[in-house]
Order: C-alpha cells, then sequence, then structure tokens
C-alpha cells in the first residue's frame, strides 16, 4: 500500500445504505383498518398478500409464514407427509446465509454440503451427484444474490435418483432461468420477506407450490400441524361458523386435532399490509434495481483487476438483490481493509456469508475441516455486498465509483 493513510480522501461524503424498504399508503391504510378491528392475527389480509403472490408468479399455490428460514423449514417438512424421516439428507450449498443451513437442521434433516463455483456464487451441479446417499430426500439450490442456478442439471439429477427439489429463492425475485421464472422450476420453492428484500412484509416468507396437496400440509405446519387447514379459515376472518369444526373424522373441534409435527410460524395481517402495498409497486422496484445493478456491475467491471461480480448467462437473468463484490486472485489487499475504507465513505456493506458446514461454528458438530470446500471459502473470505436497492441514486452510483477509484489508487 502506498501510504497508511485509510480513511476516505473524498471531501464531500454521501451515504450509500444497504437497504431500504417501501412502505406505501395503501399499506398504512390496511395496517389500521386492521388495529381498528382488532383482528390482527393471520386472517384476511394474510390470504389476500397470498392470493397476489401466487399471480405474481403463476402458480396455484402460496403459503405465507412468519420468515424466509421458516418457509424453507416448511417446505423441507412437507417431505415427511411424502416418506421423509428425521435424520434424512438433504443437498446444499456450502456457501450461503446461514439461515440455510439452520432450516435443515431446524426441519429434522441432516444437511449434505457441496461446493460451488466461484463465479456464479451458487452450488456445483457437477458435484452433486457424488453427494447422494440412500438418505437423500432432496436438492436444494441456492439461488445466491439473485443469481440463478443452473437448474437444468439440477433438475435431471433430481428425476433420475427420484428427488425434490426446493429452491431457495430468498433473494431472487425477478431472476429467470430459460424463461422461467426461478422459484417455479422446482417442487417448491421458499422466498425471504425480509426489510432488504424486493418484496417485504418487514419479517416474513412465502413457499409457492404448484401441488394443492403440498399447500395443505403448508397450512398446517406453519400452525402446528393442526388438521384445521382450509384456504381460507373462516374463523380467522371472523365469520363466527365454521362448519367443519366438529364435522370431522375425530368428532371434536378440529383446531385441536394436530396430524403432524409443525411449527408456529404464521404471517400477520399487519406484515401482509405492509406486503400487500409493495406488491402494488413490485414492476417498478425491480426497475430501478435493475437498473442500479446494471450500473453498479459495470463500475465493478472498470476495476477488474482487483474485483469481480456475478454476471448474467446466455438463458439466466439476474434477480437484483445486492451487488456481490469478490477480489481477484492474486489478492492485492485485503477485504477487510476495502470494507472499511468504504465504511469511512459512507458505502454500507455486508459481507458475503460463509462456507456453512467449515466456518460456521454450530455446525462444527457435523465434523467437516477447513479445506473442503475451498470456492466457498475463499468467497466467503474476500467477498462482499453492497446495495443496489430502489432508493440509490445516480449521484450515489458516481460517488460510488470514486470511493472505489480512491481506494485502489492507494495500492
Amino acid at each position: 500500500m502506498k501510504s497508511s493513510e485509510n480513511s476516505s480522501p473524498l471531501k464531500e461524503k454521501i451515504n450509500i445504505p444497504f437497504g431500504t424498504i417501501t412502505i406505501t399508503d395503501k399499506a398504512k391504510e390496511l395496517i389500521m383498518q386492521a388495529l381498528e378491528s382488532k383482528r390482527i392475527s393471520c386472517g384476511r389480509l394474510v390470504h389476500q398478500f397470498e392470493q397476489k403472490f401466487a399471480s405474481l408468479y403463476g402458480v396455484r399455490e402460496a403459503v405465507a409464514v412468519s420468515s424466509g428460514t421458516d418457509a424453507v423449514a416448511l417446505a423441507l417438512a412437507v417431505l415427511y407427509d411424502y416418506g421423509a424421516e428425521r435424520g434424512d439428507e438433504i443437498i446444499v450449498p456450502a456457501l450461503s446465509f446461514v439461515a440455510t443451513g439452520n432450516a435443515v437442521l431446524q426441519a429434522g434433516f441432516t444437511p449434505v454440503f457441496v461446493d460451488i463455483e466461484r463465479e456464479t456464487l451458487n452450488i456445483n451441479p457437477a458435484f452433486i451427484e457424488n453427494a447422494i446417499t440412500g438418505r437423500t430426500r432432496a436438492i436444494m439450490p441456492v439461488h445466491l444474490m439473485g443469481k440463478p442456478v443452473d437448474m437444468d442439471p439440477v433438475m435431471s439429477i433430481a428425476r433420475k435418483h427420484e428427488l425434490f427439489v426446493i429452491e431457495d429463492a430468498a433473494e431472487a425475485y425477478g431472476a429467470t432461468y430459460k424463461g422461467k421464472q426461478v422459484g417455479t422450476i422446482g417442487d417448491l420453492s421458499a422466498f425471504s420477506l425480509y426489510v432488504a428484500h424486493i418484496i417485504t412484509t418487514g419479517e416474513g416468507g412465502i413457499v409457492l407450490t404448484n401441488d394443492e396437496n403440498k399447500a395443505e400440509i403448508l397450512r398446517s405446519l406453519r400452525s402446528h400441524g393442526r388438521a384445521c387447514k382450509c384456504e381460507t379459515c373462516v374463523l380467522n376472518l371472523g365469520a363466527g361458523y365454521c362448519a367443519k369444526r366438529f364435522n370431522n373424522p375425530a368428532k371434536t373441534d378440529i383446531r385441536f386435532v394436530f396430524e403432524r409435527v409443525g411449527f408456529s410460524a404464521k404471517m400477520n395481517e399487519l406484515e401482509a399490509a405492509i406486503g400487500i402495498g409493495c406488491l402494488d409497486y413490485y414492476d417498478d422496484i425491480l426497475a430501478k434495481r435493475r437498473k442500479n445493478f446494471y450500473a453498479m456491475s459495470a463500475i465493478i467491471r472498470k476495476y477488474g483487476k482487483y474485483m469481480y461480480t456475478i454476471t448474467e448467462g446466455e438463458h439466466s437473468k439476474i434477480g437484483p438483490h445486492a451487488l456481490p463484490i469478490i477480489l481477484k486472485e492474486p489478492l492485492t489487499f485485503s477485504r477487510d481493509a476495502f470494507v472499511d475504507y468504504l465504511e469511512k465513505s459512507g458505502v454500507d456493506s455486508r459481507n458475503l456469508f460463509q462456507s456453512i458446514p467449515t466456518q460456521a461454528a454450530g455446525f462444527r458438530f457435523l465434523g467437516h475441516k477447513l479445506g473442503e470446500f475451498p470456492e466457498a471459502e475463499y468467497v466467503a473470505d474476500h467477498g462482499l455486498h453492497i446495495g443496489v436497492h430502489q432508493d440509490i441514486n445516480d449521484e450515489q452510483i458516481r460517488y460510488l465509483d470514486k470511493v472505489i477509484a480512491g481506494f485502489v489508487e492507494k495500492w
């Protein structure tokens, strides 16, 4: 480094926050209606949000839950109704937000990790088949940072071995693969509705499927495994009478008949109200994020000697969740020095996750050792990501260029 000075040389600092949230006037009105009705648990607005979300993706069923992690866990727990047993295996990428691994364990399964492709940040399909055993029940590709996984080989391997495919599409709103929307390719898909995402309810998640039976199971799972799992619960809507309540095989209150081990993972009406308002502006938000993503990616390409980011393939379009930046070999500077400089310059960032099996302490019990997943570990050690959200403007993008230029000229 040419200078020990690591503070921003720019005279005027412009802040670029990592995330934002769009809360519309419609959302505020719906929130007030829910509060005035005193019915804020999962009900009319949640059902409306689910219908609008399913329509957006052209699927039959959408089941809203309390978080993106719960969305993954419940999607996995559906497999018990199809013959899976506790401790069976789910194949997942080594690099992801730790929620991916957590959800597998929380659903009662064993994660089997596969290394990634450094360029795409996604699971390497070439390694999947060797990870399959007699206890494998599903493959769960993660479309990290909104970059679509190469799904054709994943689906081919799954069909060959009679496995389910559950897409972790938490960050992949707007992503497409060979003309199909990411999240509509596998048997089920899970999206996060966390505050930093394109569609948000503040907290929350949602599971998509074209199978009505799987959707019924999901509605049971999100409410402790209840036998009461109608698409629209008239009791929650305030109708006051349900013909199925006692007219069922158990001949007792169906709300207290539990068919399976479940979760407490319902979305509430206030969250759904935010999501309904957000869906009204989905196209605008997506277009703005995509514009920002392309402009900021072009900046990273200017400094290609030092760093790179994900790119769109011939048959895929990235869902612009954030802009990942990975330092290139041979390394000229450390990720942490770069992050510190960005922070001092007003550019908020996040590290690009960990290799879950070898760098996340909670997974040490699985017995993996550093070096087993070299591509995931490299990205974890040398990657970060910054926001591309809809509130970032052209002035901030030009400022980002100046900040990076000011940093690399020191080396």
